[in-house]
């Protein structure tokens, strides 16, 4: 049953990368996937969990409740920033950020939208980071490809961006909450190791990616009878949008509330300005802007996708598989340096979560300290492994929901150069902290 387990696994996974081939959408194969994995769990739990005896059912069940309260944390958070960045978009706040943006150059503009997805990621997060680059980038580029091309890039840029502070990546707060590094040492140590893994892709494409943007064409004002936005309308939800999204991270701090509260708390006011806002404007006036309008063009293929491939991973590390990996490259390999590199790549495949909670039970602190150069590099790796493929973070599975991004074309297009950065960044940490 245990190799049974992975072997579903790599089948829903490899279904998942030949999605249009097989014109299967992801979230049905994801879906089934994970649900198919706690089926085995349950129906061989006598074989892989002898010692629980007639506790294995109850036993597998908390363990699924446990992991879903996780997940649904994850998922409302997902849906709260999705739909704060909805709604700023309804009310054309990002045409703030758009407006001053009047170069076409391809190469300028990636270079100016890598290292603000970077720095904002750091504070932010590298997800809800990745989903307001994605409503920026939507009203900037219309060419496909294009828009893919930039949209790969900002899955590395809050990747890096992510990895090199204490609340920018989920696998960084757990081990700042968890006493392994420190908010100081981790900025120091990673800052530039995360700034190579930026540079040396925006340098690939500053090669390989010639000419010049085409803009879209913008919609015609009150082609449906919408009342038309008034500049204060517009810059007060993005300023309040904004708010909500950056105020995350001092909500967590100041009432150690999870973070989908603090989305949710942003969005419960951004929602009670707006009702106040267009209280006297009639349903056709007004409806698109309102958010029971909104709420409906989230995309919930992708939030169900995202708790497929969750669930999924959640099954392997209740079967003990990332476990096991994790004791198979420390008995293989034995140099920190390999070890956070495969975690790392490894983190492409699978959430990164699971593996860093299986190398933090792995390794105490009185074999590496606190401030240990392994735990640095673990962050780094773990955060910016993910980009070399678009299901490895939670960033790229956002992206690919929103925009729609191919799996392998992701792979053609965009793991080269991120191999490229990940590779870079983990040679200069090597060469600054050796």
């Amino acid at each position: 049953m245990y190799l049974t387990i992975a072997l579903v696994f790599v089948a829903g996974y490899l279904c998942i990368a030949l999605e249009h081939p097989l014109h299967i959408n992801k979230s049905a194969t994801a879906l089934l996937t994970g649900v198919l994995i706690w089926v085995l769990l349950m129906v061989g739990r006598d074989g892989l969990f002898p010692d629980l005896g007639a506790e294995g059912q109850e036993t597998l069940v908390h363990h699924l409740f446990t992991h879903l309260s996780n997940i649904s944390a994850i998922l409302f958070f997902l849906m709260g920033a999705m739909t704060i960045v909805e709604l700023m978009d309804a009310h054309e706040g990002f045409r703030v950020i758009t407006d001053r943006i009047t170069g076409t150059n391809k190469v300028r503009l990636m270079w100016v939208l890598g290292p603000v997805t970077f720095f904002l990621s750091a504070a932010l997060d590298n997800m809800t980071t990745a989903i307001v680059m994605c409503a920026l980038l939507r009203k900037l580029i219309k060419d496909k490809h294009d828009l893919w091309t930039y949209a790969g890039m900002v899955i590395i840029a809050a990747n890096a961006g992510g990895a090199w502070s204490p609340i920018g990546d989920v696998t960084t707060i757990m081990l700042w909450i968890g006493g392994q590094v420190t908010a100081t040492n981790i900025i120091l140590k990673l800052i530039a190791p995360s700034l190579i893994c930026l540079l040396l892709p925006l340098i690939w494409f500053s090669f390989t990616f010639r000419g010049r943007i085409e803009r879209p064409v913008e919609p015609v004002e009150n082609e449906h009878g919408y009342k038309a936005v008034t500049p204060f309308q517009r810059k007060l939800v993005f300023v309040l949008g904004l708010a909500a999204l950056l105020g995350v991270p001092v909500f967590k701090t100041l009432t150690h509330l999870p973070p989908y509260m603090g989305i949710l708390l942003g969005l419960s006011i951004l929602w009670v300005v707006t009702e106040l806002m267009h209280k006297n404007a009639s349903a056709s006036e007004s409806g698109h802007l309102r958010v029971t309008s909104v709420l409906r063009r989230i995309d919930v293929p992708s939030v169900l996708f995202f708790l497929g491939i969750l669930t999924a991973v959640a099954g392997l590390e209740v079967a003990g598989h990332l476990t096991d990996t994790a004791g198979l490259l420390d008995r293989e390999l034995g140099n920190l340096y390999a070890i956070n590199a495969s975690i790392g790549v490894l983190s492409s495949v699978v959430d990164n979560v699971p593996l860093v909670a299986a190398a933090m039970g792995m390794y105490p602190l009185t074999q590496y300290p606190v401030d240990h150069s392994f735990w640095e590099l673990l962050a780094y790796c773990a955060g910016t492994g993910g980009s070399l493929l678009i299901i490895g973070s939670a960033a790229g599975v956002a992206v690919m929901g929103i925009l729609g991004i191919d799996f392998i074309w992701y792979v053609r297009r965009m793991s080269i150069p991120a191999l490229l950065g990940y590779v870079g960044g983990i040679l200069v940490f090597w060469l600054l902290w050796h």
